[in-house]
């Protein structure tokens, strides 16, 4: 197990330079030409064996550390280990989910034998256990590469810092690939593993997704459980995936799927694998809506990224659902989000070995935290029951609504380097004002590709559900793939497109 070095601040060379490494053989081939669902296949009929897949992980990830440094921890020799255990195990005729597949987890998540820094500077100890989500992933077979890059407490929608350095845009190693899950999003549209799980506590699954190209689902609150945590930052953040099909977001997301007995939140089962596969089977009503909830920033939707949803809405309705343009009656689900995203700040910040190694900005929020604590707290949640009933109104009258998933295209990658609390906060919000609410909420949303600007830089389109509805959101996305077919494109491409028209 090793802890990366940071990257290398060169931002030279055209965007996708640092996409997928030259396959090696047929390893390298069921790497490129499948995903997470191809992998598990190839396992299953020994076209290949996990030692295999691992190893040409680890090369891929070590050959793009300097460039889009998206780990945190690579567990080289450990994941070849459990690589030999599964072979082992397919060998004797056993099956999983997942068994064999190399993936990877981001660094929120304790991994047994790893420190847990959640993008902090400072030597954290290594976690006696898995997590629950970790637990369920390697009883699915799952092999774990490695613990992915995010920023410090995962509060910014750009990936670096001190502690690792910057992680950088497959498509653009100028761009940020988003946050706060930034470091998954990288390592699966770069093809260094077929998926990864992240977390979202205010987008940082959605938002990293519509930047690098990928499928982002951000499930109902409790799919995934967070113990060792009751709850995270109270009950904003939720684990979910990152992929390249819907299908293989859909095989992660129940993989990882379950709760813990002493978790707070245990939602009722749903039947995620079905929902890939199926149509959504019915004529559906979209509310479509570029107005986000009130957050006292300005905001400008470029207008690119409006085209883009436009066009998203445009071919739901060719595909014969209903499209209305319509905004949720958000009323002041702002006000209630920032008690509880900054006392998550400060219970996390306390955990810290030298808080001197903290970012200001950390600093400030952990006191916001303080501020913000007690009865304004529990006020903050007890508002959550009539906020629902108050949104959940639109769901009456539609089955989903469709938004962007951020407000610009991809960020650069040192756009909020250097800033103040205050104007990192408002930059922050006015780049990516349409996933945090759902957070307040605890309901399922699904980030999907929606385009590319220009310059070739990834955008996505949100769509958003009521409780429980992750399987609705996932037969529409899959029903939008099929005809888009979105993962045929990898930043590769976007350089070949740059160079032709050079």
């Amino acid at each position: 197990m090793t802890e990366t070095t940071g990257a290398a601040d060169d931002t030279t060379g055209a965007a996708g330079t640092t996409g997928r490494a030259a396959t090696t053989g047929a390893t390298g081939a069921v790497i490129t030409g499948g995903g997470l669902t191809a992998q598990v296949r190839a396992l299953a009929e020994g076209a290949v064996s996990s030692r295999a897949l691992t190893e040409e992980t680890l090369r891929r990830i070590a050959a793009t550390q300097p460039t889009l440094n998206a780990f945190r921890r690579v567990r080289a020799e450990a994941a070849l280990q459990e690589a030999e255990e599964a072979d082992r195990r397919l060998a004797a005729g056993e099956s999983g989910p997942l068994l064999g597949v190399p993936v990877a987890v981001k660094d929120d998540m304790d991994v047994a034998g790893e420190p847990t820094a959640f993008g902090c500077a400072g030597a954290f100890p290594p976690k006696p256990a898995d997590s629950e989500a970790v637990r369920r992933l390697r009883a699915a077979g799952a092999v774990i590469v490695g613990k992915t890059n995010t920023p410090e407490l995962g509060q910014w929608p750009v990936t670096n810092g001190p502690a690792f350095g910057v992680t950088r845009n497959p498509w653009s190693l100028a761009h940020t690939p988003g946050g706060s899950s930034g470091g998954a999003a990288a390592a699966v549209a770069a093809g260094l593993v077929p998926a990864a799980l992240g977390s979202d506590g205010a987008g940082s699954v959605r938002i990293p997704a519509a930047w690098t190209h990928l499928v982002g689902i951000k499930p109902q609150r409790g799919r995934i459980s967070t113990w060792p945590e009751p709850e995270a930052f109270r009950g904003l953040t939720c684990y979910g995936p990152l992929a390249r099909t819907v299908a293989d977001a859909a095989l992660l997301l129940h993989a990882a799927s379950g709760p813990h007995e002493r978790d707070l939140h245990r939602p009722a089962s749903v039947d995620l694998l079905a929902a890939a596969g199926r149509e959504p089977g019915r004529r559906l009503r979209v509310a479509l809506s570029f107005r986000p909830a009130f957050a006292a920033v300005r905001h400008r939707l470029d207008p690119v990224v409006r085209d883009a949803t436009v066009r998203t809405a445009e071919l739901l309705e060719s595909l014969g659902h209903e499209v209305v343009e319509e905004d949720p009656p958000y009323g002041p689900v702002g006000l209630t989000f920032v008690p509880r995203s900054m006392s998550g700040v400060r219970d996390w910040a306390r955990r810290a070995p030298d808080r001197t190694l903290l970012d200001a900005r950390t600093h400030a929020n952990a006191q916001g935290g303080l501020l913000f604590g007690g009865g304004v707290l529990r006020v903050a949640r007890a508002a959550e029951a009539p906020l629902r009933r108050r949104v959940g109104e639109m769901f009456g009258r539609y089955d989903v609504i469709l938004t962007p998933t951020n407000a610009v295209p991809p960020l650069r990658a040192d756009e909020l380097a250097g800033l103040g609390s205050r104007e990192t906060n408002a930059r922050m919000i006015a780049a990516c004002p349409y996933a945090w609410p759902w957070n307040v909420l605890g309901w399922p949303a699904v980030s999907v590709p929606s385009g590319f600007t220009a310059g070739g830089l990834p955008m996505g389109a949100q769509l958003l559900g009521p409780v429980g509805g992750e399987p609705l959101l996932i037969s529409l996305a899959a029903q939008l793939e099929a005809v888009e077919r979105w993962y045929e494109r990898w930043p590769e491409q976007a350089a070949k497109d740059e160079e032709a028209a050079a």
